[in-house]
């Protein structure tokens, strides 16, 4: 393996690895933010119970996606330096306003949130925990603004004398169509992860006798949040679907395996194709549903999906020759893990909404044993849609405009990056017994019991504390 192959797997594995945190972040503010207004609304102490016990399992996740987002900025400028150099004035505008104005806002208030709960009035405190989850979310967005800008590059000019893009028009950047459509997809997606969290959790704890009736209440939010946020991911999944069909034709035929273009395209269930992805044997397929998802259109002219050897031909009319499409298996089931892990994530919600109807309390080891892996479904899926969407856009880092190949820093060696990867490896095993460690732990020990749950006045002179 070349410096290059070396530099993509470190950049796949650490993006990955934070993105395991990101969605519970953004979701999971927003859940706590939501039972703890119940509780100030209601005085009910079920639901600063709920509140206490998930907040520490959203400071947990928050701290170790804070510690792995950190390298994702670094790797920039020490594997990918040409990259940095071509697209820094645009990339980086809005990664500054997220590092600058949205991850103070979430950390500021976060840590007033933390250090608040016997020094700040209810409704004041309250407020710092809603303008710490919406923190969360404007990060996302500038986040995803500059990944959008490498789906789809806009707001900016060729500046031959530099050999640089510039940025003339950051709110083309910050508003595109696909900036928009991603967000609202991503935070759907997010919503889905922590809904799915909060049910497994509240079950297991119900099923331990731990807390019952505070857990029913945080079952009932996690139970709604992942049905609503499954109905927007397919609606906001099949409007990002139409956008990327429009700018990126290669990516969508090589999530069906599609080859030929085709009317009425059918979306296969399951491919059987040659090891290099580049001919299709057998397919199990839905006819249409790919034009529909495509195009809108179920049948006709305008239900035309574009196949990957047609595409590969127009591109090396192009941009000249090379090979335009990305690896096509990979692609195939990233996409598919995608939709089928998060659907599963709903379908696990929907029945355990049917076992606890009406006050029921389930019983049995294999749904504990679920309540407790249920987890994996939807954050697999989450993370599988990324790698679809970045391994997707290839052989372009930013499409259309500067390839991955051409993007790496000239200067790295395959021992230099072989270190970092070994380094980071390691680092981030250790960090992941270190999350997990914490998360079973807590949820071992469970919702706090009443005489722990002190929310004493502000102006009772009280030292500062940590509550957590």
């Amino acid at each position: 393996m070349n410096a290059l192959d070396l530099a993509r797997w470190q950049f796949g594995i650490t993006t990955v690895y934070h993105f395991l945190f990101v969605p519970l972040t953004i979701g999971t503010s927003m859940l706590v933010a939501i039972m703890q207004t119940a509780w100030v609304r209601t005085g009910d102490e079920k639901w600063l119970k709920a509140t206490k016990f998930f907040g520490k399992l959203f400071l947990i996740n928050f701290a170790m996606g804070v510690v792995t987002g950190i390298v994702q900025e670094f790797q920039f400028g020490m594997a990918w330096s040409d990259y940095s150099r071509f697209v820094g004035d645009i990339f980086g505008a809005p990664l500054a306003v997220e590092g600058l104005a949205s991850f103070f806002l979430e950390s500021t208030f976060l840590g007033l949130w933390i250090f608040g709960w016997d020094r700040l009035p209810k409704k004041l405190h309250l407020a710092t925990i809603w303008a710490a989850a919406i923190g969360t979310m404007l990060s996302a967005y500038f986040i995803l603004a500059a990944n959008s800008f490498m789906q789809h590059p806009v707001g900016y000019v060729f500046n031959p004398e530099t050999n640089r893009a510039e940025l003339v028009d950051f709110g083309a950047v910050l508003f595109q169509n696909t900036t928009v459509a991603t967000f609202f997809h991503v935070i759907a997606s997010a919503f889905l992860v922590s809904g799915v969290m909060l049910v497994g959790v509240s079950l297991l704890l119900m099923m331990s006798g731990k807390a019952a009736d505070a857990m029913r209440k945080s079952l009932t939010v996690g139970i709604i949040s992942t049905v609503i946020a499954g109905i927007a991911v397919m609606y906001t999944g099949d409007v990002q679907a139409k956008i990327m069909v429009q700018q990126q034709p290669m990516k969508m035929a090589a999530a069906e395996a599609l080859y030929e273009t085709q009317e009425n395209a059918p979306f296969s269930l399951i491919t059987v194709g040659n090891l290099d992805g580049t001919e299709a044997y057998w397919a199990l397929d839905i006819p249409g549903l790919l034009s529909f998802m495509a195009t809108g259109n179920w049948t006709g002219p305008e239900s035309t999906v574009e196949g990957i050897n047609n595409l590969q031909a127009r591109y090396e009319q192009e941009f000249g020759p090379g090979e335009y499409a990305p690896y096509v298996p990979l692609v195939y089931w990233a996409f598919r893990a995608m939709i089928g892990l998060g659907m599963l994530g709903v379908l696990f919600a929907l029945f355990v909404w049917w076992r606890t109807r009406k006050g029921k309390l389930p019983s049995g080891r294999w749904l504990k044993v679920a309540a407790g892996s249920a987890l994996l479904f939807p954050l697999v899926g989450i993370s599988a849609g990324w790698i679809f969407t970045e391994m997707g856009r290839q052989p372009w880092i930013v499409y259309g405009l500067m390839k991955t190949e051409a993007g790496v820093s000239p200067t790295l060696s395959t021992t230099q990056i072989w270190i970092s990867i070994i380094t980071f490896t390691l680092l981030y095993g250790a960090l992941a017994v270190v999350t997990v460690g914490l998360m079973i732990r807590q949820v071992k020990i469970g919702p706090p019991e009443s005489d722990q749950l002190e929310t004493a006045d502000a102006n009772s002179g009280q030292p500062l504390t940590f509550s957590y």
